[in-house]
C-alpha cells in the first residue's frame, strides 16, 4: 500500500468503528490537561497522535485493525494506573506495554509444536517443522505491536515478537480470544508471561535460513535455568 503523503487525522479515524475512541493531534494544548495518555483515551475518548510520525502512525492502523485488543489493553492500563498513580509502574504494566508496542498472536493447532518453542529448540520450531508453518499447525494470528511495525522499516533488523498463544487454528477467533482474556484480565500479569519468537526464523521470513543463521546465539537464544511459559489460550 502506497500514499503520495502521510494520512491525516481526520482520514485515521475514517477507518475506526462507528463509536469508540478517536484519535486527536498530540500538541502542546492536548498535553496541557496534564492528563496520562491511556486515562486520556478512557475517560475523553481521545487518543493522542503524532502527525507524520511512523509510531504513531502505526498505533492508529492496530486501533483500526483490533479495536477489541487496543480497548482492552487500555482499560487494564487504566486500573493499574489509578491503583500505582502515574509515575509508578509495576510489572503487569511492563507486560501489557511489551504486548502493545511489541506483541504478537500466535495460533497453535498442534500442541506438540509447544514444547519445541518453549524450550527454545528453534532450528527443530523453525527449520524441522517447516511444514507446520505452512499447513496450519503454527502460525501468526496478528501482529499487534506498533514498534514492532516500526523496527521493520529498517533494512535486515532482525525482529522479535512478544507473544501470547492461543490453541486453535482460526486467526479471527484467536484474536477474540486475546482481547476476551485481556479484558477479564486472565492473562499478563508480568511481562515473563509472554513468549519471545525470533520472527526472522519463520520459514520464508528471509532467504537465508540455513543451519548456520539458526546456530547463531545472539538472536536465537537458548532458555534461561529457570523459564517457564504459561499455558496457551483455549
Amino acid at each position: 500500500m502506497t500514499a503520495a503523503e502521510w494520512p491525516g487525522i481526520d482520514a485515521l479515524n475514517g477507518l475506526l468503528p462507528a463509536h469508540g475512541p478517536r484519535f486527536v493531534v498530540q500538541d502542546e494544548a492536548l498535553l496541557a490537561d496534564g492528563l496520562h495518555y491511556e486515562t486520556r483515551i478512557a475517560t475523553q475518548g481521545r487518543i493522542a497522535t503524532r502527525p507524520e510520525n511512523w509510531h504513531d502512525l502505526f498505533n492508529a492502523l492496530v486501533w483500526a485493525r483490533y479495536p477489541a485488543i487496543k480497548s482492552a489493553l487500555n482499560a487494564r492500563q487504566c486500573l493499574h494506573v489509578a491503583a500505582m498513580g502515574p509515575q509508578r509502574r509495576n510489572r503487569a504494566q511492563q507486560a501489557l506495554t511489551q504486548f502493545d508496542e511489541c506483541g504478537v498472536i500466535v495460533r497453535v493447532a498442534d500442541p506438540r509444536l509447544l514444547p519445541l518453542w518453549d524450550g527454545h529448540h528453534w532450528h527443530a520450531l523453525f527449520a524441522a517443522q517447516a511444514a507446520r508453518w505452512q499447513d496450519g499447525g503454527i502460525g501468526v494470528a496478528a501482529v499487534i505491536g506498533h514498534a514492532l511495525m516500526e523496527q521493520a522499516l529498517v533494512p535486515g533488523r532482525r525482529l522479535v515478537g512478544r507473544c501470547v498463544v492461543v490453541h486453535g487454528a482460526d486467526d479471527a477467533a484467536c484474536v477474540a480470544r486475546v482481547a476476551a482474556a485481556l479484558a477479564a484480565g486472565e492473562i499478563l500479569d508480568d511481562p515473563l508471561q509472554l513468549r519471545p519468537l525470533p520472527l526472522a526464523g519463520v520459514p520464508g521470513w528471509q532467504p537465508r535460513q540455513d543451519d548456520a543463521f539458526y546456530a547463531e546465539a545472539g538472536y536465537f537464544r537458548p532458555l534461561r535455568e529457570g523459564r517457564t511459559y504459561p499455558a496457551p489460550l483455549r
